[in-house]
């Protein structure tokens, strides 16, 4: 069973499945290029560590939707008078914020003799898209590719966030994929589009004298989806996390509905 949207489903978005979601397409992604380059490159799965700083740690296992008991919540003037009454000489349980050592998997299309990065990609981890240190480990790492003679396919499929840097004026769509040629910088192609469509398929630059193989990201996410039985896991009476924008969410709702999959 595929997935019901056209391009990118956004129920796959969620933290409930993201990570898995990015794990399984970086493999994928590893995989399908495999097949299709010449037997002097290689593809490698290569790891950025970091330790996360206080505002990524506050955020890691707490979910996109909370769910609090009305007879749980305190109003301003009763916290005040709560806490009036208690003794500052009495031990209180407190949360402090962990530092966390943080792993994110990214691809390194090599030559096999010289060891030599012929191209990077990159799949955007939430981490990427908000402050803090995974924000600058990446911006670090995307700065010394582009510095460099290696080429950078960078992969967005996450609408929350802040988008990375871009010179100019780019459209304000859902998803964006870059790809930038060493050769033609600071110029790269930028591949645009939204929920409603479905996701482009674009060569992968490797050095001039090769043919570039085709990546189609939408065959493998379809994939993905059916391999990981995310038909079974995903309910489509929900909604999104994170929302959809409101004209999507009655498309949303409207295509669920056609297929069966909505009955609220």
């Amino acid at each position: 069973m595929n997935s019901p949207f056209p391009g990118m489903n956004p129920y796959l978005e969620n933290s409930v499945f993201w990570s898995e979601v990015h794990h399984r397409l970086i493999t994928a992604i590893a995989d399908t290029i495999e097949e299709n380059i010449p037997p002097q490159y290689r593809v490698a799965i290569e790891q950025r560590t970091y330790l996360s700083d206080d505002s990524d740690s506050v955020l890691v296992g707490i979910p996109d939707v909370s769910v609090f008991s009305q007879q749980q919540q305190i109003s301003p003037q009763q916290y005040s008078s709560a806490a009036s009454q208690i003794s500052t000489s009495e031990g209180i349980t407190v949360m402090i914020p962990l530092p966390e050592n943080i792993t994110e998997n990214y691809l390194e299309i090599r030559e096999v003799s010289t060891g030599f990065v012929v191209t990077s990609i990159e799949v955007l981890s939430p981490k990427n898209k908000r402050p803090g240190e995974g924000r600058k480990a990446y911006k670090l790492k995307r700065k010394k590719v582009l510095a460099s003679l290696s080429h950078l396919v960078e992969i967005d499929l996450l609408r929350s966030g802040k988008p990375m840097l871009f010179l100019g004026e780019v459209p304000a769509t859902d998803y964006k994929i870059i790809v930038s040629r060493s050769e033609t910088r600071p110029q790269a192609k930028l591949y645009a589009f939204n929920i409603r469509e479905p996701i482009p398929i674009f060569p992968l630059p490797l050095q001039a004298e090769d043919t570039e193989p085709i990546l189609d990201l939408q065959s493998l996410l379809h994939g993905i989806y059916n391999r990981a039985r995310y038909y079974l896991a995903i309910d489509y009476n929900q909604q999104p996390v994170p929302s959809l924008k409101p004209e999507d969410a009655i498309w949303s709702d409207t295509l669920l509905r056609e297929q069966g999959l909505r009955n609220n």
